[in-house]
């Protein structure tokens, strides 16, 4: 019988004492400190195995608990046909399952109870007897013939594959690599990890058997594509969207981890139906380690060919991609691979190819966006990591490889062999002013007078362009959804205003930003203008916070919103005035006569006025809704230099000094967008270091818990330096082009590169993340290195 993981959070864990770790999940959380009247607590039972028959689940001695009201199982969510649910890429997975488990630590049951301790000891008492499957946990092995095949309720299905997504010109590419007069290639692995937001996931679902209607409390980055999933998943019960209301409170961190629909929330609103009383669930660190989607997990080929001279000729990569059980990735419909395609970096390369496989293995559902704008942070990755092998390969410096190859800013907007159009940059400048604040060439004549004593230095620089601000119409949409966002802003009779947005903060400091587009179309200080957004009931329809689309569409939004109240304002200010609309001129918060200064309306008067002395005929108000619909996406950049010391004795890698210049277009909030870097390159600096969850042959989860999933501290964290480009967006409305996500893209492949290039005079080519102590140790005692 295959081994298990004793530390598989849900079982084994009867709950005495408060002073128990496992409930200090509710410190931070917003969702728990929801408390409504009669409210039920839930906890879920977890499966051991990884794959494995269910004969039996008892629940006799579970409900003789006190305090237990009820059990939850496969069969009981199957008379209502809500025992499988969609996931955001059109695939599905169990809500719990009826026949066998998929992944260790899946959902397997759920315990109602009156508080939570009750509902842990019932979790204890539940008995379920498994029948134990051969495991798959390597994707290699899943896709080769004669695999066991693992989603049995796809009829019909005879292989573990989900899809074959390819772009680019295959024979041409491969031509231009025939002939080419250097070629490099690398095999290049980013494991997966985990979001680990300070908040877990959790909700509050109440259902109201009065009026039928449901409403749920819940941690998610996308109310209304929630709201929306709920209605689809569970309409043939009576829940249709319009009696569901989505709220979602302040957020403890999201990162792309709380945009997909766990089975918790399924399981709880069924609860909430049935029983007729509201029902919590929060899950605890262990659960949302083990459980939760992932990221990463991307095994990739990278291969460039190149001219003598550095110049960059083709690309070509081919990719597997893990995705566990199910495809539960948040991607566009479109793009099963994510953006992937923006692999080709900032350089001009005329012909690529790129091909990803996505594969079922017994692991949990995979394939979030971790703070990156889908797949972007693996894309980056490669082409950063191939740069310096080729640079490596010729005895070029990395930058002159990456200067001789970037994209000229006369170039833009540049149409990339992959298909996107870049919409403006300059590359070149960001690694200069990079290289100028890191003291690039003196940083060089260190390094070498290092490896004279004995001593590894290195120097490791990634020039990444991201591709955010998702996304227009024409190629994006969820589930059908077009990927549009929204604003709908109210000005009051005294010139105060509400302005509600489509999207979800988790910190970003969305109530600041948006407030201040708002003030700076209309003139109303930002003070007097309140910024509501994650209550469906409220909010108008958007798709949510992720993938750095904030400021680049419900930003967008915002401003065009302010924009329409300016053009009637202007019809007010006329009226008033008693002036043509062609004689007046808007400055900020306030219309006048042209050549008559001294003749003017405030915003605020006209606000009054549009409640109380507006033009006959006109209607009354002043608000405006804009649903923006981008015309292109949006290409930030930036240029990295990290520098790395590297202990010979235990193999610890220090990160000395990072010097991070970001572009993101026009910035809105200087302080909330340095916010947003470092905490990014935290983010960053942590799958490089650190980071990494993986299976051992039976399927049992490593990194499950923080004893040994590793998360960077103020002592890890180096000083960070910074500076910016600026470069606007030509197509956005106020030319801003998004940040959340850039440094975390930008960070791992900048440390990789330096470590390999500390010991890249000994051969070392390349290094898979995270570059761990005992990784970097048993390199140096290969090559001789180690003291």
């Amino acid at each position: 019988m295959p081994k298990t993981s004793p530390e598989v959070g849900g079982m084994g864990h009867s709950i005495k004492r408060k002073e128990d770790p496992r409930f200090l999940r509710g410190k931070g959380n917003y969702v728990d400190d929801v408390q409504l009247p009669g409210m039920l607590h839930m906890d879920i039972v977890r499966s051991p195995f990884a794959h494995a028959k269910i004969k039996s689940i008892k629940t006799e001695a579970a409900l003789k608990v006190p305090g237990v009201l009820a059990v939850i199982t496969g069969e009981t969510l199957a008379k209502y046909n809500l025992h499988w649910m969609p996931t955001l890429m059109s695939d599905t997975q169990m809500v719990l399952p009826v026949e066998k488990v998929m992944y260790q630590s899946q959902e397997v049951a759920a315990v109602i109870a009156t508080d939570r301790y009750a509902a842990a000891d019932g979790v204890e008492a539940v008995e379920v007897e498994y029948d134990p499957l051969p495991v798959l946990v390597d994707p290699w092995e899943a896709i080769k013939p004669g695999a066991q095949v693992l989603r049995t309720d796809k009829k019909g299905k005879e292989d573990n594959k989900i899809f074959h997504w390819e772009v680019g010109d295959r024979a041409a590419t491969d031509k231009v690599f025939k002939d080419a007069e250097v070629t490099v290639k690398q095999n290049i692995y980013l494991p997966r990890i985990h979001v680990a937001s300070i908040e877990t996931c959790g909700c509050v679902a109440d259902f109201d058997k009065v009026d039928g209607h449901l409403t749920v409390y819940m941690t998610t980055q996308a109310p209304h594509a929630i709201r929306t999933v709920f209605a689809l998943v569970a309409g043939h019960v009576g829940l249709s969207e319009e009696k569901i209301r989505i709220i979602a409170p302040d957020i403890g961190g999201g990162f792309g981890g709380k945009v997909p629909v766990y089975p918790g929330y399924v399981i709880a609103v069924a609860a909430s139906v049935v029983i007729g009383k509201p029902v919590k669930w929060v899950e605890d660190r262990m659960e949302n380690l083990q459980a939760d989607s992932f990221a990463r997990d991307y095994h990739m080929t990278a291969e460039l060919a190149a001219k003598k001279d550095g110049t960059i000729t083709a690309l070509r990569i081919k990719t597997l991609a893990d995705h566990g059980y199910a495809d539960a990735a948040a991607n566009p419909s479109k793009f099963p691979a994510g953006l992937f395609s923006v692999c080709t970096g900032s350089y001009d390369v005329k012909k690529a190819f790129a091909e990803v496989d996505g594969v079922y293995t017994n692991k949990p559902p995979g394939g979030i966006a971790y703070r990156c704008s889908f797949r972007v942070t693996e894309a980056a990755h490669a082409i950063e990591r191939i740069t310096d092998v080729l640079a490596q390969e010729l005895k070029m410096d990395p930058a002159e490889i990456r200067m001789k190859n970037f994209i000229k800013k006369e170039q833009f907007p540049y149409k990339a062999a992959l298909g996107w159009e870049y919409d403006s940059g300059d590359y070149h400048a960001a690694l200069q002013k990079a290289m100028d604040k890191i003291d690039y060439a003196g940083l060089r004549k260190e390094q070498a007078e290092k490896r004279a004593r004995g001593e590894l230095m290195g120097i490791g620089i990634c020039s990444f362009t991201e591709i955010v601000g998702a996304g227009p119409s024409k190629h994006f949409d969820i589930l059908g959804i077009k990927m549009f966002d929204s604003c709908e802003i109210r000005i009051h009779p005294t010139g105060k205003a509400i302005a509600r947005f489509g999207t979800k903060s988790q910190g970003q400091g969305h109530e600041t930003t948006y407030a201040q587009i708002v003030a700076e179309e209309l003139g109303i200080p930002a003070a007097h203008i309140q910024v509501e957004e994650g209550d469906t009931d409220t909010a108008p329809y958007g798709l949510g916070t992720y993938a750095s689309r904030s400021t680049p569409t419900a930003g967008a939004a915002g401003a065009l919103a302010a924009r329409k109240i300016r053009e009637k304002a202007k019809k007010i200010a006329a009226h008033l005035l008693e002036a043509s609309e062609d004689d007046l001129v808007w400055e900020t918060g306030k219309f006048s006569v042209k050549g008559a200064p001294g003749r003017s309306k405030t915003i605020q008067e006209i606000a009054f006025a549009a409640y109380t002395n507006h033009p006959q005929g006109m209607e009354a108000g002043l608000e405006a809704t804009s649903y923006y619909d981008p015309p292109n996406l949006t290409f930030p950049f930036g240029s990295y230099i990290a520098v790395v010391d590297i202990d010979r004795g235990t193999g610890a890698v220090k990160v000395r000094r990072f010097v991070a210049v970001d572009d993101c277009g026009n910035i809105i909030n200087p302080m909330i967008v340095d916010g947003q870097i470092h905490g990014g390159l935290a983010m960053g600096l942590a799958p490089a270091l650190l980071e990494e969850i993986s299976y051992d042959e039976d399927g049992n989860i490593t990194g499950g818990s923080f004893m040994d999933y590793l998360l960077p501290t103020a002592m890890e964290t180096p000083s960070w330096e910074t500076a910016k480009t600026v470069t606007p967006s030509p197509h956005h409305p106020f030319g801003a082009k998004g940040v959340g996500e850039s440094a975390t893209v930008g960070a791992p492949p900048a440390i990789v590169n330096a470590v390999v290039d500390a010991l890249s005079h000994v051969g070392v080519r390349h290094v898979d993340i995270p570059v761990t102590p005992e990784k970097v140790w048993r390199l140096l005692k290969e090559k001789g290195l180690s003291e």
